[in-house]
């Protein structure tokens, strides 16, 4: 199914933290976007700095309400898009069988801080195909439209606060589809009653690992996602390395077991990654480009 959203309906769902990051802000600043936006809290929140932190204090306040007021403006003539598809789906060892497409995942295989602990792969979330039971996996994307991502190209500083906007509408759409997608499209948690800080603490059932995250990091199965997706149908297209243009999309995978978490895959041995690569069909070299943070 495809979605889509006014800007309003999603810039509620905006992990500033990281909007704040990318402007070189440490996390207590980003907390500015938690304060009522009366002049007297924001002056009770900016005298709680020692007084050498309030000039980069201010500057976070100035600068969130120039991002509330971009956001605002476009309200008027921009959206966002998701697409989502929910298929069966059984694991076979470490692939995920997502319908009639094979999808090679990679399993954990660096050695633990605490001796016992298992060595993760995502299809450990789903029923194996041996149970003769069809299980439930979600893929999905999302994107803003295209044009935002090139408004202001005469000024650097409203370029930038408009591409890092862009970049958290992304990520803040995903949420907002998840969310949905739990509580109605698939259903399974029809009475999550979660606040966004909540959603931003992951305190929800099941899991979104993104293409390029810990848990998956191959880029290149974003032409495995295309196959599923077809992600043009929201203005998504993938470079020849797997990249989604527009820059701001999100792509993924979503699990509803209760017992799913994040993880990161860390470094994989030469095994794996022969193994890795006869699954997706190819090269040794090939794979290595794609996996070289975990090699």
């Amino acid at each position: 199914m495809i979605v889509h959203y006014k800007i309003h309906e999603v810039s509620e769902y905006i992990n500033w933290i990281y909007f704040f990051h990318a402007w070189g802000f440490q996390p207590k600043y980003a907390a500015i976007a938690d304060i009522h936006g009366c002049d007297a809290c924001r002056a009770v929140w900016l005298t709680g700095f020692p007084e050498e932190e309030r000039p980069k204090a201010s500057e976070a306040m100035q600068l969130l309400k120039e991002a509330n007021r971009m956001l605002n403006s476009l309200d008027a003539g921009f959206e966002t898009h998701g697409i989502f598809r929910l298929m069966d789906a059984n694991a076979d060892g470490d692939n995920l069988l997502l319908d009639r497409t094979r999808f090679p995942l990679l399993r954990q295989q660096a050695a633990k801080l605490k001796a016992g602990d298992p060595f993760l792969c995502l299809s450990d979330f789903v029923r194996p195909v041996s149970s003769g039971i069809k299980d439930k996996v979600g893929a999905f994307a999302t994107t803003v439209d295209t044009d935002m991502e090139h408004l202001y190209e005469k000024d650097d500083y409203k370029r930038m606060l408009v591409q890092t906007l862009a970049d958290r509408l992304a990520e803040a759409t995903a949420e907002k589809l998840h969310e949905d997608a739990r509580k109605t499209i698939w259903g399974y948690a029809p009475d999550e009653a979660l606040s966004v800080k909540d959603l931003h603490n992951e305190k929800y059932q099941g899991i979104r690992p993104a293409v390029g995250y810990p848990s998956l990091p191959d880029q290149s199965v974003n032409f495995l996602l295309d196959e599923l997706l077809d992600m043009k149908q929201i203005g998504i297209n993938l470079t020849e390395n797997g990249m989604m243009k527009p820059h701001a999309s999100v792509s993924g995978l979503m699990f509803a077991h209760p017992e799913s978490r994040y993880f990161s895959i860390g470094k994989i041995g030469d095994d794996q990654l022969a193994s890795y690569a006869e699954r997706r069909g190819m090269s040794i070299e090939e794979a290595k480009k794609f996996l070289a943070a975990n090699l």
